[in-house]
């Protein structure tokens, strides 16, 4: 079904994708959804992040068949982040200390992306350098270290590969040590909690606990896709350029770029975000009689929080547009352009037209 979507009418396929966000919120609500997803934080009340790229084929919740709503996605170009920037960093250090305040710990992915296949599937904030993209992860996780500590007994920061091909996970250890999942047998999942703790003595256990069920649903995911056909979904195929908060209903591959809010220069990832889709439509993957801009914000509470995020939503739609118009006017004249608020307690997408 995503892979057939890609070939429809630029109609159709923003039809698709509002009906999926209207399915998202009913399931996410839905009292089994809503019970098991309960259940499943009291057992592993780990708060997890995952810092992450914008590129659509690094969905973690699909890659380790976690439920939707466990982990708390930060995406930009590249998994690019300084956590000097000011909204990044007070955003992150509230989350965290929201969490500690409720007694939990946090475990914080930072990964990084590539293609065993082929180096041009790679990461393209990196230009496709795995090197690099795997050293800034790195670096991201010293300066969590110099915000939350280097004890990891509350904050525990996990540098992570996601190799694209398989969606495999290669966990970074203790000194230069990593656990590759594409290389776990199916019958290891019982046994790899010992990988794990041997990867990473100073985690501590109750982290642990709660990161082997995403380690577990790798090993899974891995086996399953080795037994599927997944060369018409590993190449960049996407049509929609998400910018703001609120995108855990694109829960497809390679469908959507997304750019969070969090860089004070907003206008050089939006670029990046441009130049792949034109790149889509002029290599054929895609389409070339559209691709849709998508800003969100999301709110908790009607009245003036609501209102504001109307008011965010509209603005990086605005700018988002801007950007595009002076750097891709061609590619502007095919833009269409939505602007929604979330409604986080349902994840209920509400959309409007500009």
């Amino acid at each position: 079904m995503t892979t057939a979507i890609h070939t429809r009418p630029i109609s159709e396929r923003i039809d698709w994708l509002m009906e999926l966000s209207r399915k998202h919120s009913a399931s996410f609500c839905s009292p089994d959804n809503y019970l098991s997803r309960q259940r499943y934080l009291a057992e592993h009340d780990t708060l997890i992040i995952a810092m992450k790229c914008m590129d659509g084929r690094i969905h973690l919740p699909y890659a380790t068949q976690t439920p939707l709503g466990v982990i708390h996605p930060f995406r930009n170009l590249g998994g690019i982040f300084e956590l000097g920037w000011p909204y990044l960093g007070d955003l992150l250090a509230d989350t965290v200390q929201e969490a500690v305040k409720q007694g939990r710990r946090a475990l914080v992915i930072i990964t990084y992306h590539f293609s065993r296949g082929h180096r041009e599937r790679g990461c393209a904030g990196f230009d496709c350098d795995t090197n690099e993209a795997r050293a800034h992860a790195f670096r991201i996780r010293d300066q969590l270290e110099t915000l939350f500590g280097r004890d990891h007994q509350t904050v525990y920061p996990l540098v992570c590969g996601f190799e694209t091909d398989e969606d495999a996970l290669i966990l970074h250890g203790r000194h230069e040590h990593t656990l590759d999942l594409a290389h776990a047998p199916l019958d290891s999942i019982d046994t790899v909690d010992a990988e794990i703790a041997a990867l990473c003595p100073d985690m501590p256990a109750p982290v642990q606990r709660d990161l082997l069920p995403l380690v577990q649903g790798n090993i899974r995911h891995i086996h399953k896709i080795r037994q599927s056909d997944r060369e018409l979904d590993i190449e960049h195929r996407e049509w929609v350029i998400c910018l703001g908060r609120g995108f855990d209903f694109l829960h497809a591959p390679n469908l959507a770029l997304i750019i969070g809010p969090y860089s004070p220069d907003l206008s050089h990832p939006i670029r990046q975000a441009a130049g792949i889709i034109q790149n889509n439509m002029d290599s054929g993957r895609i389409p070339d009689d559209g691709f849709l801009l998508l800003s969100s914000a999301p709110y908790t509470e009607p009245g003036p929080q609501k209102a504001r995020a109307v008011l965010k939503s509209d603005f990086l739609g605005n700018f988002a547009a801007g950007v595009i118009e002076e750097a891709f006017p061609q590619l502007a004249s095919k833009m269409i352009r939505r602007s929604a608020i979330l409604h986080w307690p349902e994840r209920r997408l509400e959309v409007r037209r500009p």
